[in-house]
């Protein structure tokens, strides 16, 4: 299930500011069309803190019906940063959904214990299996390698979303020695051919809106030890990533997907503010021909 490529929709909007439910699903189908291997539904990227709740099991259903019928698994984001209520959203899950992405405790800051305790606690009463969602720049939580490797042991724990803003110590330990059945996913986009290099077992990859089958072709690459084609694919895609990155997330992605006539509007939601149209047009010169 943790393997290859996995894109973590954005959630488009109408022109009147409402979730676009027919581009979610158009968009849906053709990152799949183009060789994702899975689909992740209210991340980060999909704008999850901005959604009402009817919103969040709107685009839910969607994607929902679109991973059933390509066979392929959906991980859902709970977003939450309190063990009871996090709990609470997971047993909320419809049928469907094949895994939940669960963020490490942000802004509480317990310690790396309180980590250990809240995962085993939601790891007991989940109805789905765990993916750790490791991102210490944004929850202000760093979580070690061992920390990891614990939980991993837990037989409802399946992998980790690993975005630590680069390679560092822990990420190298990690994938050094991993438990059986617990995979890492490669989640900052600009570092994903170094973290498959090492042995990720593929990426939730925003970037990978755009030139999705290169995406996917790189962690096919890397794992099966074409060092070669990996590394030339992971220099070209890398500098996609950082254009489509050049302002927040998903702002870029949103303007060059709207710009290809993909989603119906550009349009984020408040605080976030839509992409300059300088650095729209950068990241879609960068997506013509990448990783060629």
């Amino acid at each position: 299930m943790l393997t290859g490529l996995h894109v973590p929709l954005v959630t488009p909007f109408t022109e009147t500011g409402e979730v676009a439910v027919e581009a979610i699903d158009k968009l849906a189908r053709h990152v799949l069309d183009q060789g994702a291997a899975g689909l992740v539904a209210l991340g980060t990227t999909g704008e999850v803190a901005a959604l009402t709740p009817a919103e969040r099991a709107r685009v839910i259903e969607v994607c929902v019906r679109v991973c059933a019928e390509r066979e392929v698994p959906l991980t859902v984001g709970i977003s939450g940063n309190d063990t009871r209520s996090t709990a609470v959203a997971l047993k909320e899950l419809p049928e469907g959904v094949s895994a939940a992405l669960v963020t490490v405790p942000y802004f509480l800051r317990p310690s790396e214990r309180g980590v250990v305790a809240h995962f085993e606690a939601l790891a007991e009463e989940t109805p789905v299996p765990l993916v750790i969602y490791h991102i210490p720049y944004r929850t202000g939580q760093a979580v070690s390698a061992a920390t990891l490797r614990h939980l991993g042991g837990h037989p409802m724990i399946a992998g980790v979303k690993y975005a630590a803003g680069g390679i560092d110590q822990d990420a190298v330990d990690l994938l050094g020695d991993l438990p059986e059945g617990f995979e890492v996913l490669g989640g900052d986009d600009l570092f994903i051919s170094p973290l498959l290099a090492l042995g990720a077992a593929g990426g939730i990859l925003a970037s990978a809106h755009l030139a999705t089958d290169r995406f996917a072709e790189l962690v096919a690459a890397w794992r099966a030890g074409d060092v070669v084609r990996g590394r030339a694919l992971g220099h070209r895609l890398a500098r996609l990533s950082a254009a489509l990155f050049a302002e927040p997330n998903p702002t870029v992605i949103k303007g060059v997907l709207h710009a290809r006539g993909l989603i119906p509007t550009p349009d984020v939601r408040l605080p976030l503010l839509p992409a300059s149209p300088g650095a729209v047009s950068q990241a879609d010169v960068v997506a013509v021909h990448p990783g060629q």
